[in-house]
């Protein structure tokens, strides 16, 4: 690839990065400002975010104009991405998005979960598992997020979708 086909690429990076930025700063604007606990409103990380986003935008840009990004290392992997180990991880999160209000949190998190291990499994070269090995996925995600759900839903009293009526799953 030619230097000035790599700073180009660089110098959209830096404004997509940018962009992003500016586009949460739009959508912070709609966030109430209301001071909550210790004069912080609710829209006081998404400002801190989207200013963050757009420096580091700016910053990329300039790197990228001023002889591209210095002391980069050769990339490492492989010379073309693994779709099918994309193509499950994307199945995972579109999976716990369309299915979270319908089985609830805990068990639409644990097949994300199952779901993009595989897809990294895929993605290393190996095999993606088996029934066992999907199943030992699928319980450790459960691990992973029944104590995050209790924790939003009977400390924080934040409202997840769960499964029953009791609060518990």
């Amino acid at each position: 690839m030619s230097n000035t086909t790599s700073t180009s690429g660089q110098t959209l990076v830096g404004a997509g990065v940018g962009i992003v930025g500016a586009v949460m700063a739009w959508g912070a604007t709609f966030i109430s400002s209301d001071a909550g606990y210790a004069g912080v409103g609710p829209n006081a990380l998404p400002w801190l975010v989207s200013v963050v986003l757009m420096v580091c935008g700016a910053w990329l840009v300039w790197e990228a104009r001023s002889g591209g990004y210095r002391e980069m290392e050769e990339p490492s992997g492989a010379a073309r991405g693994d779709w099918r180990a994309v193509a499950w991880v994307v199945a995972g999160i579109v999976a716990n998005a369309s299915l979270i209000t319908t089985i609830g949190f805990i068990l639409s998190c644990a097949l994300c979960f199952a779901l993009a291990v595989r897809g990294l499994r895929v993605a290393e070269g190996g095999a993606g598992g088996g029934p066992k090995r999907s199943l030992i996925d699928f319980l450790t995600g459960v691990a992973i997020a029944a104590p995050v759900f209790w924790m939003f839903t009977k400390l924080l009293a934040i409202n997840l979708p769960g499964l029953t009526a009791s609060g518990w799953l």
